[in-house]
């Protein structure tokens, strides 16, 4: 009885008037239209796109050359070189992070003990070569140099989540 029955279901096409119906039922609906480069949709509190390197208030760079974000980056997107400086304290001589690996997990920007790396709200940014989105240490510190308020008032928020 099974066979018959879904023969004519095969055979009258039921499947898809199902899903014509769907469609019919949601032509005649209002529709909703961003118009992007003007009205933006509102982002989640916690997003997390475009990477950036902190300073101290003094102006000396966070980064303590630990390479945890390193060994924690499940893409090996990020690659870190340090160096001893004449004052004993390891620093970074070359912080690069392939964006076009990078899967935007936030591991790095977690494992970070001194919060040096962090992933801003910034989600408007774009290369036209591949080469365009491999960010170097200056070209990283250069953005958090750029949005170091707005990324301190997102860290604040978000403080009592860490």
């Amino acid at each position: 009885m099974r066979r018959i029955i879904g023969f004519f279901k095969s055979f009258l096409l039921l499947e898809l008037l199902a899903g014509l119906r769907v469609t019919l039922s949601n032509l005649f609906k209002r529709k909703i239209t961003i118009q992007y480069p003007e009205e933006k949709t509102p982002l989640s509190p916690r997003f997390r796109g475009l990477h950036a390197l902190r300073r101290y208030p003094n102006g000396e760079e966070r980064c303590i050359g630990c390479k945890l974000c390193e060994a924690v980056c499940p893409a090996l997107a990020i690659t870190i070189e340090t160096e001893e400086r004449e004052d004993k304290t390891r620093r970074t001589t070359r912080y690069e992070i392939d964006m076009t690996k990078c899967i935007y997990c936030g591991f790095c920007e977690e494992s970070c003990p001194v919060d040096s790396i962090v992933e801003t709200n910034i989600h408007e940014y774009h290369g036209e070569k591949r080469g365009d989105l491999y960010f170097t240490k200056e070209m990283l510190l250069a953005v958090g140099d750029k949005y170091e308020t707005q990324i301190a008032a997102d860290r604040k928020k978000e403080a009592k989540y860490r």
